[in-house]
């Protein structure tokens, strides 16, 4: 029997406020993530000129102000071999001076101890560069490296150091010393390298180009870091665009969609720089529809980040997240598929399973996550159970462990937490009653959108789009003489109806040309 390859589709939704970006296998949503484009906000990746603000001899670490509300915390195992080479570049880094030659005449000296002690290092009001490792979660600020490296999708590189490395996932030894002899050959004084699992196969002139960028990346920030000495962001990590795209992009990768002209440019230069061949695969989407309404996203969204989540047959899940840990409560419902009650609750839970494997990923749940299966009386079934967990957890680029189940039926997991779980308020109130439980007649919503495009039109708009939801659309369009035909005859104007997943029975709006909303 044929395993059948999943196709992932990367759909991005640009808005003026935010960018979505919905993962897909085989077109159910896996993955979701946002990036705001109003604001400062804290990420893994983005590098930082901070000021120490506070010395914790006890814990052996240090609070840095990063210009966040809550401090920034950093351990001295987090500074790095090299740390001493990157407070050398600080300190003597001027708009006078030339900077490569600052750069490449540091010495990277001796590397720190493992036993050393953060005091010896650093000092309140000292000035350090740091890297986000983990963003501010709850009343805890971002995590720091002062290790500093550049991701690509094929090598990271790494300024101050001097290995070169090679992924052990690339088998042949051949291949290892022609990257590992290519990356030295063309790596200036003072960088270091680690080749991804992704460059195996790559070309001189993809790896050759990658590193060019991420150099230049890297020394584009030094004219900010020697004009002020002040706490500011050096640079960010690419786009989330960019960044899921270097994660995620290999030969199974089918489509990514982008409804945005720039960020289509931007990520179609990208994968032509990390992989030719596959720049093809990035297309814009012009429809009228909005994007995560057409790729039915909205739909998956709103019925897969509720508190109870519906799986097949009856069977649901329920998630409660707090402060310490997460808890999935799986329960069956009314699902019997055969009269054997033991492997009905095994293929319950073999369900479940699957649903939080997806879960965990949509929702980036992070720390501890205790799942209370129904109780299965077999050790191979609870076995069986535990090996399927790990099958289905492969795939999750997070770090985790999956824990037997123990005797009370319960399987606790871990997952690495680097920024705080997605949650998605799939409730809302009514924007028709606002909570008074009465709306208008039903019987009358046409008089009323009638009304308003009557007082529309003799104030000079004759093009008008007008937004609403499934039900009221088919009510407004339907027959030959429809509700919008005789307006637009009655009116003499143009009436485009397009109608939205999100909108509500009655809820309805009316935009000019340009997109401005009307009512």
């Amino acid at each position: 029997m044929e395993t059948v390859e999943k196709v992932k589709d990367l759909v991005v939704d640009v808005s003026s406020t935010e960018v979505r970006l919905a993962l897909m296998e085989n077109h159910r949503l896996v993955e979701l993530n946002r990036e705001s484009t109003q604001g400062q906000s804290y990420s893994v990746g983005d590098v930082y000129l901070g000021k120490v603000k506070k010395l914790l001899p006890a814990l052996n670490a240090a609070f840095v102000d990063i210009g966040d509300s809550k401090e920034a915390f950093i351990h001295y195992l987090d500074l790095g071999l090299y740390f001493k080479a990157f407070d050398t570049f600080i300190r003597e880094l001027n708009p006078n001076k030339e900077k490569d030659k600052v750069f490449s005449g540091i010495k990277l000296g001796p590397v720190l101890g493992k036993e050393g002690r953060i005091e010896d290092h650093l000092q309140v009001g000292q000035m350090i560069m740091g890297q986000i490792i983990k963003e501010p979660i709850s009343t805890k600020g971002s995590r720091l490296t002062a290790e500093i490296s550049l991701a690509g999708r094929n090598i990271v590189l790494l300024p101050f150091a001097e290995k070169v490395s090679v992924s052990q996932k690339i088998s042949s030894k051949g291949e290892k010393k022609r990257l590992e002899a290519l990356v030295r050959s063309i790596l200036p004084k003072n960088y270091g390298a680690i080749i991804r699992t992704a460059a195996e196969g790559k070309t001189a002139a993809v790896l050759v180009g990658e590193l060019r960028s991420l150099i230049a990346k890297w020394e584009a920030s030094w004219d900010s870091l020697a004009k002020s000495k002040g706490v500011k962001l050096l640079f960010t990590e690419y786009s989330k665009t960019t960044a899921v795209l270097r994660d995620l992009l290999n030969d199974s990768f089918s489509n990514v969609y982008v409804n945005n002209q720039k960020v289509y440019e931007e990520a179609r230069d990208y994968i032509s720089l990390i992989s030719p061949e596959q720049e093809k695969i990035v297309k814009l989407y012009e429809g009228k529809q909005p994007i995560f309404d057409h790729f039915e996203v909205t739909r998956q969204i709103k019925s897969s980040f509720g508190k109870i989540v519906p799986m097949k047959q009856g069977a649901y899940l329920v998630i409660e997240t707090t402060e310490a840990l997460n808890v999935i409560d799986v329960n069956s419902g009314i699902r019997a598929k055969t009269s054997d009650q033991e492997q009905n609750t095994f293929e319950v839970n073999k369900i479940a399973a699957e649903e939080i494997a997806r879960q965990l990923r949509l929702r980036d749940m992070g720390g501890i996550v205790i799942i209370d299966f129904i109780d299965m009386d077999t050790a191979e079934h609870r076995n069986e159970l535990h090996k399927y967990m790990q099958e289905l957890m492969a795939s999750d680029r997070a770090k985790h462990n999956v824990l037997p189940l123990t005797k009370f039926g319960l399987m606790q997991l871990t997952r690495q937490r680097i920024r705080p779980v997605t949650e998605i308020n799939t409730t809302e109130k009514c924007p028709l009653c606002h909570g008074t439980g009465k709306i208008a007649s039903t019987a009358v919503i046409d008089e009323e959108i009638e009304r308003k495009i009557a007082d529309l039109v003799e104030e000079g708009n004759k093009t008008f789009t007008l937004r609403v939801g499934p039900i009221l659309g088919a009510y407004l369009s339907r027959g030959f003489n429809s509700y919008v035909r005789k307006w637009k005859r009655k009116y003499k104007c143009k009436i485009d109806l397009v109608e939205l997943a999100d909108h509500s029975i009655l809820q309805y709006e009316i935009l000019d040309n340009k997109g401005k909303a009307l009512n």
